[in-house]
């Protein structure tokens, strides 16, 4: 058994790593992606899954579903970290710590993309890193949960 559950969330047109601004997003894709984010967690000994919609609603019911099963949450919620307070209250009603992920520098891009309904119930951001950001965000979330349960 492994010692966490994390759960990857990617929001609106994540689907399209690849292919989608790859000036912005890079080349790969998001089953590039999932592959590394998996190869990472089995080195870690974590189960990780992922899981891409679209849709905001199905986005909250994974989130919902999520509780009681899952330790730790990477989110890149696309869009809707600028629109939704539907996503933000799921995460706050399940208690599950999250990282919130950005691919591109949110902060050199619109003007509408600086404000985000999810950072400050986020355990920590990561923004403008590419693909690495979720790297970085799966071994923290090791490292946040480790200390967690030592204390």
């Amino acid at each position: 058994m492994s010692k966490y559950s994390i759960l990857v969330v990617n929001g609106p047109n994540l689907n399209l790593l690849g292919i989608r601004e790859p000036q912005i997003y890079g080349y790969e894709t998001i089953t590039d992606l999932e592959n590394m984010l998996k190869n990472i967690g089995s080195q870690l000994d974590v189960d990780v899954s992922c899981y891409q919609s679209n849709y905001e609603g199905d986005i909250v019911d994974k989130i919902q579903k999520s509780r009681k099963e899952v330790d730790f949450i990477l989110l890149n919620a696309g869009a809707y970290t600028h629109t939704s307070v539907a996503i933000r209250d799921a995460l706050a009603g399940v208690d599950i710590p999250f990282y919130e992920i950005h691919i591109s520098n949110v902060h050199k891009r619109e003007e509408f993309r600086h404000h985000s309904f999810l950072s400050d119930i986020a355990v920590g951001v990561i923004v403008g890193f590419g693909l690495d950001g979720y790297e970085f965000a799966l071994r923290g979330a090791v490292r946040f949960l480790d200390r967690k349960h030592q204390e």
